[in-house]
């Protein structure tokens, strides 16, 4: 990692002086050096004589960077080593962009998402769940950073007079400025949990460093920052997420924002740069910023018990399976309270929620929380799909699922609230078989085979009861049956005993529906 924190005394000594004036007009003379808070001959509290809702011209786009950089500066105090570029296109523009980029789509690759999404009871198998990534990602997104390219990217409906919100230029301006002194590698296997984990602190950090320069625009730099009246309201509102998947994607964008306030708060800024070095290893690090450092998860490996009639998804250039870690499971049994409306739950929606314990409102740093007893302890996971010569076309697949729990206690919650999916999704326990289900109709129609050893959890899928063996041997046993089918435990739960009506429930919808998406673009495996 860089070494980032270099503040000559002459440049501290003209901030404490700004500071006690908040934003002035005439600017301060310009530095013999590049001190933070001073930008391409800007200071970060300078006055800039433009009108954010009738657009920018090049000119104002310039000395608004700058300002905004310098903005940057002194919050995170890190110093930007170059100004990255900053291009502005049109959403149909945008939209083009990405098209492009699902066009090339592979077959595989859209099997494994569509499993992965199945596995986790969001989207029934015949579901393309590319072209929802591709629906959020077109409608949805105002700004992106691409370390590729080192430039940022702004998303307005005319790209040559843009309406600038100052926010949404700030954070991926901070993106920018992680790029350029930590660095921050890609994890190995670019898994849903890898990928959330590493985003963690990228995206915790530049969410945290947003909410404090937003902060900051509604106090000493009033009147100052670049908010069009019609902030966000440029996004297709046609583009309405999966709210199951985007709570998944979203998770380093609102969990990732406590864990870096947590270190801030507790062991300065230098804490925060330090996990650059050592970034968290799961979601469970994050949700939980004490297991970060302590709690390493456990990597889970499937033995290949399938038969000739099917294989493991074969991808030579990227992961042939997928991990969801803690948040993906947590989104797995809270989504079905969501879907309908508190009907049928295993985890309420009000546990969603995250409430600041001074306030008593919903923090509006970190809107959601992802832990529950349900998917607490979570110490590893792998989803291995299963497909045959006809599933490209028919979109039938199977799976095996296996999960590690810290001890055989939490396995058997984790246990506990699969069951009652099951039951949500209209299981029922099949008579003369241990531990195996059946979805006869809907979206999830399939066979089920579920089984716990001490701190493991393991689930198969397959079409019908008879491929479950051939998906993965011995996941069947046959028992002496009694002629009746046992299903009470897997009832589902219905109507939520809170949060129904006007409860938690129309203020989870405001949350999502007032949730920024700024630079949230859908990761893709390839």
């Amino acid at each position: 990692m860089h070494s980032v924190r270099v503040i000559a005394g002459l440049a501290l000594a003209v901030l404490a002086i700004a500071a006690l004036s908040g934003v002035v007009t005439a600017a301060p003379p310009d530095p013999a050096g590049d001190p933070i808070g001073w930008e391409d001959g800007v200071w970060y509290n300078e006055s800039i004589d433009v009108d954010a809702n009738d657009g920018l011209d090049a000119d104002e786009r310039e000395a608004v960077v700058a300002r905004t950089m310098a903005r940057v500066e002194v919050i995170r105090g890190v110093e930007f080593e170059s100004r990255p570029p900053v291009r502005v296109i049109t959403r149909d523009e945008h939209a083009a962009d990405v098209s492009s980029g699902y066009a090339n789509v592979s077959r595989e690759e859209r099997l494994l998402d569509n499993v992965a999404a199945e596995s986790l009871f969001l989207v029934g198998e015949s579901t393309d769940v590319a072209a929802i990534q591709e629906r959020h990602s077109t409608g949805n997104v105002q700004g992106y950073y691409a370390p590729s390219d080192e430039a940022i990217t702004l998303v307005s409906e005319n790209a040559t007079h843009p309406k600038i919100d100052e926010i949404t230029l700030s954070q991926e301006l901070y993106h920018a400025l992680q790029d350029q002194q930590f660095d921050i590698p890609q994890p190995e296997n670019r898994t849903t949990e890898a990928v959330n984990a590493r985003n963690g602190i990228v995206e915790g950090d530049g969410n945290y460093v947003d909410h404090l320069y937003e902060r900051r625009c509604t106090q000493d730099w009033a009147d100052t920052c670049l908010q069009p009246d019609d902030r966000g309201s440029s996004a297709n509102s046609s583009s309405e997420p999966h709210i199951g998947l985007f709570q998944i994607q979203y998770m380093p964008y609102s969990s990732g924002p406590a864990f870096v306030r947590h270190l801030r708060e507790t062991e300065g800024w230098d804490a925060v740069d330090a996990v650059y070095d050592d970034p968290p290893d799961s979601t469970e690090q994050i949700i939980h910023p004490e297991a970060y450092g302590t709690d390493d998860p456990t990597t889970v490996t499937i033995e290949d018990r399938s038969n000739d009639s099917w294989d493991r998804l074969n991808r030579t250039d990227a992961p042939n399976d997928d991990s969801f870690g803690e948040a993906g499971w947590f989104v797995a049994m809270w989504y079905p309270s969501y879907e309908t409306d508190g009907e049928r739950s295993v985890i309420p929606r009000s546990d969603h929620l995250r409430y600041n314990d001074s306030t008593g409102q919903v923090d509006a740093l970190a809107p959601y929380a992802y832990d529950h007893r349900y998917t607490a302890g979570w110490d590893g996971d792998r989803m291995v799909p299963y497909v045959t010569d006809e599933s490209a076309a028919t979109n039938e697949t199977g799976y095996v699922v296996e999960t590690v729990w810290d001890s055989p206690e939490e396995a058997r919650e984790f246990h506990e609230g699969y069951r009652q999916l099951l039951g949500v999704r209209d299981a029922q326990a099949v008579v003369g078989y241990e531990n195996v289900y059946r979805v006869v109709e809907g979206p999830f129609a399939d066979a089920f085979a579920v089984e716990r050893d001490g701190a493991t959890v393991r689930i198969v899928n397959a079409p019908s009861i008879d491929a479950l063996d051939a998906v993965h041997a011995g996941s069947v046993r046959e028992v002496p049956t009694t002629g009746t089918a046992e299903r009470g435990d897997l009832e589902p739960i219905t109507r939520e005993s809170t949060g129904f009506g006007p409860g938690p429930g129309p203020v989870l919808a405001l949350v999502i529906a007032t949730v920024t998406l700024v630079g949230l673009t859908w990761w893709r495996r390839a």
